[in-house]
């Protein structure tokens, strides 16, 4: 018995030949290098040695303390992450099931049978108990991957798990970057807020004054009218703002997966979020395949690849065996006595020769579901390198849009200052500051815009780039 366990064994390991094609990773169907054109000329450029973006750790990236702490409680309690990570652990069972097919499965087994046989059919006239125990080794059913079906089927489940690890990788990133734009958006907000608060206490003084004047006869009602439709406007953009900021905490808890700490919330300046450094673009076939996602899709297309080795292998024959060995005896005392060993082999052939086209067909649609990956996998080649292009063009315009931002509050400054000073000595109507000051209020709400725009923009780059899903998660708690 010993020896046909051997001589099986021999034979499994010289079994393996396999049918899938040899992967070649396809062409990357884009462009060899980012847009260069007038969008993109305000892109810093990085030192040719600065560390790759996909090793830039969020904790390094990110500036406030506060945010990065966030960030942590959202890595911890957010539940999309949570299944992303749980995916990772159903697919690592899976591909423990597709592995254990490669082994042969021995169990253990003892066993008795008995029977009765009536006296009216035994040669005595008395009726006969006839007992039977059996105890030994039984593998059962295992395969000869002589065409590598089973192994192709393993490396299939294998690229299908680390295609789950590259997912969670890119929910990762998306989530750091969620919340970090959501932090933005509520410091953004706020200062929204302060600025409509502001505007409302100082408008309320110009409308005081122009009541004063009217009652006294000396300004036309239109003047307090006009006064009192820039306080009433502040007034509603304060209303507004302060429902807005508590959606934007609401939203904020959910990415996190639990309420924020007040003491985490923020407090500060946009300009303190993050690291706007140079950020590093390099080649997009270098950048691209970072990317956790365009990883995921090669992945995909490896497991759909030795999904064709498995349909080619259902062409040629299938060899499976099947023996036990151990003891049988009449009597339990006697089960595991000299003389009682018994044992059997029973090798099958499975040889295919009519199957009505079914064959050919699992072919087909294993080649169609390949050619789909590599649809699948081109298309996310040409996502990231869009995403990556819209973000350096859109970073290429930004300090010219902040420096115009900030040239445009100051000229709405000087303008309200001067027409505000002269109506109140008498000089003009209030239509003219009233103008100047509503031009002022949105240059304002634009700056603070702009602003939001250049951080959140620094967070869209470190995304696309690839950086965010370092290090590893914290431990579930």
């Amino acid at each position: 018995m010993k020896k046909s366990l051997f001589t099986m064994a021999a034979l499994a390991m010289l079994a393996g030949c396999s049918l899938a094609p040899v992967y070649e990773r396809p062409a990357q169907p884009v462009a060899p290098a980012f847009p260069n054109g007038d969008a993109y000329k305000g892109v810093p450029q990085a030192a040719a040695d600065a560390k790759p973006v996909s090793q830039i750790l969020w904790r390094e990236y990110f500036a406030d303390a506060k945010l990065r702490k966030v960030i942590e409680l959202a890595l911890v309690n957010n539940r999309d992450l949570r299944v992303s990570v749980l995916n990772i652990e159903k697919a690592k069972a899976q591909y423990n099931i597709d592995t254990a097919a490669l082994l042969p499965k021995l169990s253990a087994n003892v066993s008795q049978s008995a029977s009765r046989t009536p006296s009216n059919m035994t040669g005595t006239g008395q009726s006969v108990i006839n007992r039977q125990y059996n105890g030994g080794l039984v593998m059962s059913s295992y395969e000869l991957d002589f065409f590598g079906k089973v192994r192709n089927q393993s490396e299939a489940g294998l690229q299908s798990y680390l295609g789950t690890e590259e997912a969670r990788r890119t929910q990762q990133i998306t989530l750091v970057s969620e919340v970090a734009n959501a932090y933005l958006t509520l410091i953004a907000d706020q200062q929204r807020l302060k600025l409509s608060l502001e505007t409302v206490k100082s408008q309320q003084t110009s409308y005081d004054l122009s009541k004063k004047r009217f009652a006294s006869g000396v300004v036309a009602g239109t003047d307090m009218y006009d006064a009192q439709t820039s306080v009433e406007t502040a007034r509603n953009d304060a209303a507004v703002y302060t429902a807005q900021v508590a959606l934007d905490q609401n939203a904020l808890a959910l990415l996190v997966g639990s309420a924020v700490p007040d003491e985490l919330l923020p407090t500060g300046e946009l300009e303190e979020v993050t690291q706007l450094a140079a950020i590093p673009a390099g080649l997009p076939s270098d950048l691209l395949q970072s990317r956790p996602d365009v990883q995921e899709a090669e992945r995909s297309l490896r497991a759909a690849n030795a999904n064709i080795g498995v349909a080619r292998a259902a062409f040629f024959p299938s060899i499976s065996l099947t023996a036990s060995g151990g003891s049988a005896s009449s009597t339990l005392s006697g089960l595991f006595k000299a003389g009682s060993s018994t044992w059997s082999f029973a090798p099958q052939i499975n040889l295919p020769i009519f199957d009505g086209g079914v064959n050919r067909a699992n072919l087909n649609i294993a080649k169609a579901d390949r050619d789909i990956s590599v649809a699948q996998y081109e298309k996310s080649v040409q996502t990231a390198f869009r995403e990556v292009a819209d973000a350096l063009a859109t970073r290429g315009t930004l300090d010219q849009r902040l420096s115009s931002s900030q040239a445009l509050v100051e000229a709405s400054q000087k303008s309200y200052t001067i027409n505000e000073a002269r109506y109140r000595q008498g000089a003009d109507t209030y239509l003219n500051a009233l103008v100047s000051q509503r031009a002022l209020y949105t240059a304002q709400q634009a700056l603070i815009t702009t602003r939001l725009a250049k951080n959140s923009n620094a967070v869209t780059l470190y995304k696309v780039l690839g950086g965010g899903w370092q290090p590893e998660l914290p431990p579930q708690r």
